[in-house]
């Protein structure tokens, strides 16, 4: 495969510096009080663990795709997950990866190209790091897991949504057309959660689950916002680098923002968004999908015309329970 961080070739449609997300991921394992910016990580990496506890089963080894510092795994316990892999493209995020009770092994790789051979893994997790990437390469991502897991193993992930920081890229937006006649993508672009399930499908999962949640925190203005997600995910990402480590890495990021620009966003922001008590919201859109690696000993949906019930009928239940309380 190609080397990760190389320019797409001509006609590639990729839209990403892969060298440059991985020089973002590195810089923000490194800053001072991980903690302070990795709420949103850690509860999105409960609410997947909590998805892998509905599971009743023991899973002898699972794959933890873009782990990060561990976000998931600090919520599993060993009776659930005897054995995890840690992957990361960010070397410093597994050197300060927290320490759980399950026996670990941390892999610096891309999530693109898995260095893993075909049916290892009973399960594979993966929380808000592939979540930057376009259909395209969520595809190769998605490909390469489905690869790697055991028939009958199962995928449980979590990716930023399209409705991701709405607020922000809108008074964005409206800012920069009002004061450079024009803007640039400044947020990573997102998969619309109807391609979710036709991209688990085409990839061969089967008996998938496709939900969305929203998590909307409150800031003091625009640029807490923007300081908050240079020390956290995605996102935001100009020459200035913004937050969560996830920073756009877009070939076509625009290098800078001017400060009247940034002045007028932030007074957008506020008019359009702003509560009550002066402060505004961030909304982030999460997606969870579950799907299955084929096998043999799984539930098959039944015969087209097999149903004995119409749901005419189910309609005239709730009167026929009615009339048997009286």
């Amino acid at each position: 495969p190609p080397p990760a961080g190389t320019a797409p070739r001509p006609g590639a449609l990729s839209p990403f510096d892969r060298r440059l997300k991985r020089k973002q991921k590195n810089w923000a394992a490194l800053q001072a009080e991980p903690a302070k910016c990795d709420y949103l990580r850690e509860e999105v990496g409960g609410r997947i663990a909590d998805r892998v506890f509905d599971i009743p089963r023991t899973f002898p080894l699972a794959l933890d795709v873009g782990s990060g510092r561990g976000y998931i795994a600090q919520h599993l316990t060993k009776e659930t997950v005897e054995k995890l892999i840690q992957v990361d493209v960010a070397e410093n995020a597994l050197k300060n990866a927290v320490e759980t009770e399950i026996p670990t092994v941390r892999v610096v790789a891309d999530e693109e190209f898995l260095p893993f051979k075909e049916d290892t893994f009973d399960l594979v997790v993966s929380s808000l790091r592939a979540v930057t990437l376009t259909l395209v390469t969520l595809t190769s991502c998605v490909l390469q897991i489905h690869h790697v897991l055991k028939a009958d193993g199962v995928f449980i992930g979590a990716m930023f949504g399209g409705d991701t920081l709405y607020e922000l890229r809108c008074s964005l937006q409206l800012a920069e057309l009002e004061r450079e006649g024009g803007f640039s993508p400044h947020v990573s672009p997102f998969t619309a959660v109807a391609d979710l399930g036709h991209l688990l499908s085409r990839a061969g999962f089967n008996t998938l689950t496709v939900d969305t949640d929203e998590i909307q925190v409150n800031y003091p203005g625009l640029f807490e916002v923007m300081e908050d997600l240079q020390g956290k995910y995605i996102l935001f990402g100009d020459g200035n680098d913004f937050c969560m480590g996830e920073s756009n890495c877009s070939w076509n990021r625009k290098p800078l923002l001017h400060r009247d620009t940034m002045l007028a966003a932030a007074a957008i922001y506020r008019e359009m968004y702003g509560n009550s008590d002066g402060s505004v919201p961030a909304t982030f859109q999460i997606y969870y999908m579950i799907g299955w690696k084929y096998h043999e000993s799984q539930a098959k949906p039944a015969q087209r015309g097999s149903a004995t019930v119409s749901f005419g009928d189910l309609a005239k239940i709730e009167g026929l329970i009615s009339r048997g309380k009286k």
